[in-house]
């Protein structure tokens, strides 16, 4: 456990990331694994003070730097009040410098009440909404849980657009008995609304949700296989020929206007994350706040931050980290960079990198590793041969 770092450390020009995460929900989706909470009421100023609080520890643990995205998640963050979001916002840019034309995405679900709230929001500075549609069928949102049906998001999706200037919303295939023709129509329809970013997810059965107690029970089935591989191939095409090729396993943009924020995390940049469960990465350290809002509210209160874990991690582990996220991107990893977090301890299996890249799986462009369309298919797999464990 540490927390010490470095007085040369401390002035790295390095950009830096922030992460807010609201923890509140209106119900919990039947899917989700997410550190999201249903509370009856929630005490808004006390909340807005614990996390001006959190933020402002964190800042003390890395100043001199620049933001160049700040990301509200949760959760479900356009349920904050407009004014917390503001006074965030003013803090951060007091406590750090806010890099021209700065990033500052909200999440929020496509609802005609929190749409009512997007003017004020953008408003405070959010300028780029994540908007959690997650299907443009209205038995496929029963079935995921979801609130809203489909004419209530479009609406939702139409405010966003006309308040923020930049807009991205989440889908979710590979539903049961999902039909590979119904895809393409759903994704085709969803390309036409004209955003210039989409998430788009596969549907995956996570421990401790309710989904994962209908699946153990034999109720619920998911594709997989040959039809899950089928429907990511046919994703992916659509989606390129459309002009929003992939630029991480399932984000897809048009050129420019990637998540700038997700990218910080999939390059392996600092980012600081403050509020219920949110983790950072900071010059080497690792940290973790506690996950319970209550419990990180009584560890605001009682320390002046919500931390629950903070360690430095070895280069080895930076290293690994850095290759399993930058293997996601299809813009690869650059292994030079792997090599000099490692500090001398090779972390890639070159014989296994030949092999793959004689299969098509990988390719290398000078000293950047590549996982090819071909390869994302089998991207786990290909991390446990590529990547040399601590072991």
């Amino acid at each position: 456990m540490s927390s010490a770092i470095s007085p040369a450390a401390s002035l790295s020009p390095a950009p830096l990331a922030l992460y807010v995460h609201w923890p509140f929900c209106v119900s919990k989706c039947p899917y989700c694994d997410f550190n999201s909470h249903v509370r009856e009421s929630v005490d808004q100023a006390a909340w807005a003070k614990a996390l001006l609080a959190d933020l402002a520890h964190e800042a003390a643990m890395l100043p001199g730097r620049q933001l160049t995205s700040i990301f509200f998640g949760g959760g479900t963050p356009s349920l904050m009040p407009p004014a917390t979001v503001a006074a965030i916002l003013n803090a951060a840019e007091r406590h750090w410098s806010f890099a021209e034309g700065i990033e500052i995405t909200l999440e929020a679900n496509p609802s005609s009440v929190e749409a009512a709230r997007f003017a004020d929001l953008a408003a405070a500075g959010v300028n780029r909404a994540s908007l959690g549609v997650q299907a443009l069928d209205d038995e496929a949102l029963r079935f995921l849980g979801r609130a809203h049906g489909v004419d209530e998001a479009l609406r939702a999706l139409q405010t966003a657009q006309e308040q923020f200037g930049r807009v991205s919303f989440d889908l979710i295939y590979a539903r049961p008995g999902q039909p590979l023709g119904d895809w393409e129509a759903e994704l085709t329809r969803a390309i036409g609304y004209g955003t210039e970013h989409l998430s788009l997810y596969q549907l995956t059965i996570e421990p401790g949700t309710r989904f994962a107690t209908e699946a153990a029970a034999g109720r619920l089935t998911i594709p997989d296989g040959d039809a899950a591989a089928d429907l990511f191939e046919t994703t992916r095409g659509i989606t390129a020929a459309a002009g929003l090729p992939a630029y991480e396993t399932s984000n897809h943009a048009a050129a420019g206007a990637e998540s700038r924020h997700n990218l910080t995390y999939w390059r392996y940049g600092d980012y600081a994350g403050i509020g219920p469960g949110a983790h950072g990465r900071r010059e080497g350290v690792a940290t973790a706040r506690r996950k319970k809002p209550e419990n990180w509210m009584a560890a605001v209160e009682r320390n002046g931050h919500g931390i629950e874990l903070e360690e430095t991690l070895p280069p080895t582990t930076r290293a690994i980290e850095a290759l399993v996220m930058g293997l996601r991107l299809t813009e690869g990893v650059d292994l030079t960079r792997v090599a000099a977090l490692a500090e001398g301890r090779e972390m890639v299996n070159h014989a296994a990198v030949h092999t793959l890249a004689q299969q098509g799986l990988v390719r290398l462009d000078g000293r950047r590793l590549i996982v090819t369309d071909a390869g994302a298919l089998l991207l786990d797999a290909i991390l446990r041969e590529v990547v040399l464990t601590e072991e």
